[in-house]
């Protein structure tokens, strides 16, 4: 088992580059997670960070059992969640738009619950097609018809702590008294960057040929 790993390092090391700079790259997800941080605090954008991580553990696992290379052979279904995913993205930006249009801030919904918090991060990362062509292309660097399964699970489980360390480390920095302050005197201004930028996302996978 150790043997098969050691010499499958290289590829191994390919594919966790690939993830970090797929993982830590802005993009929706973890600028949600940035923003519930600091609108909500500690506990909420970890919350919502997990939600991401558990979507992105999904991705991958279907991605490794071949699922998400049928999807993407198919055009229809890819087609269909990437409609979902664009829908979804113009929901948050909506959401942004009206908290930007609030002159005071808005005080913390007691009814959201982690549930809810963590179920928004998982759909994010479910309905986003980008996380499965991402996906198929970090399998396809590190699978060979002849790759051991236990470069498999080290491929899954490696991801799966990047993503988990990436996004809970954003949760936290961004959760901290400084950066909190800094949002309440900048709130509108942000809230209104993320619905232009949530548009804008929305706007480029509805109309990108994937």
């Amino acid at each position: 088992m150790m043997d098969d790993l050691i010499r499958h390092l290289p590829s191994l090391a390919l594919v966790y580059s690939a993830f970090v700079l797929a993982v830590a790259s802005p993009g929706p997800s973890n600028l949600a997670v940035m923003a519930t941080s600091m609108e909500r605090g500690r506990r909420a954008g970890m919350t919502l960070a997990l939600g991401v991580t558990t979507g992105s553990l999904t991705w991958g696992i279907l991605a490794a059992i071949g699922v998400s290379a049928v999807i993407v052979a198919h055009p229809g279904a890819l087609y269909a969640i990437k409609v979902v995913g664009g829908v979804y993205l113009l929901y948050l930006a909506w959401r942004s738009a009206r908290s930007a249009m609030q002159v005071d801030m808005p005080p913390p919904k007691a009814t959201v619950s982690g549930h809810r918090i963590y179920l928004r991060g998982y759909l994010m990362h479910l309905t986003n097609p980008k996380a499965i062509l991402s996906w198929t292309a970090i399998i396809a660097l590190g699978l060979r018809p002849e790759t051991p399964v236990v470069v498999v699970y080290a491929i899954i489980i490696g991801c799966l702590l990047i993503s988990l360390l990436i996004n809970q480390g954003y949760a936290l920095l961004f959760s901290t008294a400084s950066m909190i302050a800094g949002y309440r005197r900048i709130r509108r201004r942000a809230e209104a960057c993320l619905a232009a930028f949530f548009t804008f996302a929305s706007f480029k996978l509805l109309t990108t040929q994937l």
